[in-house]
């Protein structure tokens, strides 16, 4: 059964946000904005923290497709493995290290973040860019992910291999989450325009 009774049975991403549109085209710019807009960090590397913290979350819907964004974008599939449990014996490039710590005390215990983490970041070499970016990827995904368990959506396997599939042909999409919204927008007049 659906949490929401409405949508069908283990509904996706398109059946929530078509069904309940509103702020969903704003938050998906936004997503585009710092996922895919100007950044000391690369897309890779954002969308490294976008699936670390929704591991660290347990939202396998989030972690799976934001995995498979990094992986289009560059990351060895083979850093996922160790990744969420222990990112230092992950294989990832060891600058990103104190980004994730700030990202995983946000997500876990936010009131911990203190100074000792900014200065780490600003230690290994980042700005002050860098640091606002990650706490602005860590606080999307922990909204996003509590939307997608809040609201039951799940991964359908056929579905995420078409979406793998898709986002390795759009790589170069500059806003591929406002496409995403125009989708569900288009979803949304065909399924509830009808009355």
């Amino acid at each position: 059964m659906s949490k929401l009774p409405s949508l069908p049975d283990n509904p996706e991403m398109i059946d929530v946000m078509s069904k309940y549109p509103r702020g969903f085209a704003a938050l998906c710019d936004y997503h585009d904005a710092i996922l895919r807009g100007p950044s000391e960090l690369s897309v890779a590397e954002r969308e490294l923290i976008a699936a670390y913290v929704s591991g660290l979350n347990q939202c396998d819907f989030c972690h799976g497709a934001h995995r498979a964004y990094a992986e289009v974008h560059g990351i060895d599939p083979d850093v996922f493995e160790q990744l969420v449990a222990d990112p230092a014996s992950a294989g990832i490039d060891a600058r990103l290290l104190p980004l994730l710590e700030y990202a995983r005390v946000l997500t876990l215990t936010p009131a911990m973040v203190g100074d000792r983490l900014a200065q780490a970041v600003y230690d290994a070499g980042w700005g002050e860019e860098a640091l606002f970016t990650t706490v602005a990827v860590t606080g999307i995904f922990n909204l996003m992910n509590r939307l997608v368990e809040g609201t039951g959506i799940t991964a359908d396997p056929v579905m995420r291999a078409a979406s793998r599939e898709r986002l390795a042909n759009s790589a170069d999409n500059p806003a591929p989450y406002a496409t995403f919204a125009q989708m569900v927008e288009v979803a949304h007049r065909e399924r509830y325009a009808q009355g």
